[in-house]
């Protein structure tokens, strides 16, 4: 492709400069206008500029990625109802045997995710609670938070619907589900695996648990079931009913008896209280069963204007102090239980988990992404019987629009021929047939991901890089595609601003109740060794697989 006129190099640059500027810093002096808005801005100037028409700008709108996106963004919102993430988190809490076999779990669960509800969407669910962990157990935040960022990267790498630059990949490649699958399953499973080991290897010291302080969580636990007796339901229910200042005073007085050799006072002190709500449901459930075995008396009452709620409430004996409890029941009137309620008691969640699987198997069965998940997404708001709106409205519509913004603002830089240009003065050293040639595509890659961003990336030198490889044989143009789509993703856990996923993991473990500031020095600490090591045995395997 020849250069544009001079006029049209300047004004398109221009532009694509403007796009970069507020994509990579959405918080920019005097413009903070933010990602999406600086996309449409982009795309916009191309067009005034005169580097475009209106209708070259409509027509570079991918509308199947478009598509995919919101198809997959409502399958998820829909799981994320049906308790999907709640089961994720129990996985990562359930049966843990220290703080190394929680940062392996945590790593393994993350990339599972991830390459089945994309990166972003599986940062969003287990932030927080992977931060609330690490307070319970008295452990610093950022080597959990860098598992969980470092393994959503590299775990959607593994299929076209783990990341957006992938979907970009997948369609511009025509590379089926499965094959993207199989091609890449190999290289994610060896990066993942080095890097657990880079997060264990790094962080040893500050994952060990002294044995003291493991006297001192006992001695705590202890304390526990000092405050929440099992002698009696009544009682139970007695200490879960405190105020908060009743709860302040009794916290308070435990704090002295945890051994004054360890600093976890105030992190368990905070866990207890943390514990309140729970603790209350799980004793209005045994006071409930204990009222069946003893033949409490059960009071129902309709309240009017408030939602349902189940108290119990003791009354104290002369003689016993205690006398069984009497239950205080909110419900509606009693009736016939009706179609649509008993069909969400039974089978929604089922349903729900169906339709998913379904998808996916769709996918792997070579049929049109973008469809099948819009069918799905329509399949689930069907199902549900009730106004999709609030569910709907969950969508990241502000994400669908950047992409659209995006893809008319690459599309015109294009336009001007720098990218081509550029690309004929590397190409002659970035030839995939030799390990020379695939190590300097791969620091190509690297850089204008962690540069320009990967979608970005990936949409400026997709067709330039499949096309110098077919030129070599159509596997070569494949394993090109591969490359783009393993180096692009790997790239994004160089440093903080390199992935959307790892600016996630920062603002929700920042905004979190029990925040956390995930600095750039600390990610880019870890994310250096680990982007380039993974990088290089993912490239190792890639070359010997195809």
């Amino acid at each position: 492709m020849d250069m544009a006129s001079p006029v049209d190099v300047v004004l398109g640059s221009i532009a694509f400069a403007v796009f970069w500027v507020l994509a990579v810093f959405p918080a920019v002096p005097y413009m903070p206008i933010g990602r999406t808005a600086g996309s449409l801005l982009g795309g916009l100037l191309m067009v005034l500029f005169g580097v475009m028409t209106p209708d070259q700008a409509y027509d570079a709108i991918d509308l199947p990625i478009i598509g995919l996106l919101f198809g997959t963004m409502v399958v998820s919102i829909y799981l994320e109802r049906a308790d999907m993430f709640k089961y994720l988190e129990k996985l990562l809490s359930w049966k843990s045997m220290g703080p190394k076999d929680l940062i392996c779990r945590i790593c393994l669960i993350s990339a599972i995710s991830s390459s089945l509800f994309t990166n972003d969407t599986t940062c969003v669910i287990l932030t927080e609670f992977v931060l609330k962990i690490a307070r319970q157990h008295n452990l610093p935040p950022y080597p959990f938070l860098l598992a969980l960022a470092t393994a959503s990267n590299i775990g959607s790498a593994a299929t076209p619907i783990g990341n957006p630059q992938n979907l970009v990949i997948a369609f511009q490649s025509k590379i089926s589900f499965g094959d993207f699958l199989i091609g890449i399953l190999p290289a994610m499973l060896a990066g993942l695996i080095v890097n657990a080991l880079l997060l264990l290897c790094m962080y040893w010291r500050l994952l060990s648990i002294p044995m003291d302080e493991e006297d001192a969580i006992g001695k705590v636990v202890a304390d526990e079931n000092r405050i929440f007796p099992c002698d009696s339901p009544a009682t139970m229910l007695h200490s879960s009913s405190l105020n908060s200042q009743e709860w302040n005073s009794i916290l308070e007085t435990m704090s002295p008896q945890i051994s004054p050799k360890t600093n976890t006072n105030t992190a368990y002190v905070d866990t207890l209280k943390n514990r309140e709500s729970f603790a209350e449901s799980e004793m209005i459930q045994m006071l409930s069963k204990s009222a069946v075995e003893s033949n409490a008396v059960m009071i129902t009452v309709t309240s009017v204007g408030s939602s349902e709620r189940s108290e119990a409430i003791p009354l104290l004996s002369e003689q016993h102090r205690v006398r069984a409890p009497v239950f205080v029941e909110s419900s509606k009137p009693v009736g016939k239980e009706n179609l649509a309620t008993r069909w969400k008691r039974i089978m929604w969640k089922p349903c729900v988990y169906l339709v998913t699987l379904g998808m996916l198997i769709s996918f792997l069965m070579d049929f049109n992404m973008s469809w099948t998940a819009i069918t799905a997404a329509i399949a689930l708001i069907v199902l549900d019987f009730n106004d999709a709106q609030p569910c709907l409205e969950k969508v990241s519509y502000p994400l669908l629009v950047f992409f659209c913004g995006m893809f008319a603002t690459v599309a015109g830089f294009n336009r001007t021929g720098i990218p081509i240009t550029l690309w004929d003065l590397v190409e002659p050293y970035a030839k995939i047939n030799d390990v020379f040639g695939i190590a300097v595509l791969a620091i190509v890659i690297l850089v204008l991901s962690n540069l320009a961003s990967n979608v970005p990336t990936v949409l400026l030198l997709g067709c330039p890089v499949a096309l110098s490889a077919s030129a070599i044989s159509a596997t070569h143009e494949k394993k090109a595609w591969l490359i783009l789509a393993w180096v692009s993703t790997v790239a994004g856990n160089l440093s903080l601003l390199g992935s959307a996923a790892n600016l996630i993991v920062c603002e929700q473990a920042r905004h979190a109740p029990v925040g956390y500031n995930l600095t750039f020095w600390k990610h880019l600490k870890f994310g250096v060794p680990s982007t380039l090591i993974v990088t290089a045995i993912g490239l190792a395997l890639l070359k010997n697989e195809i």
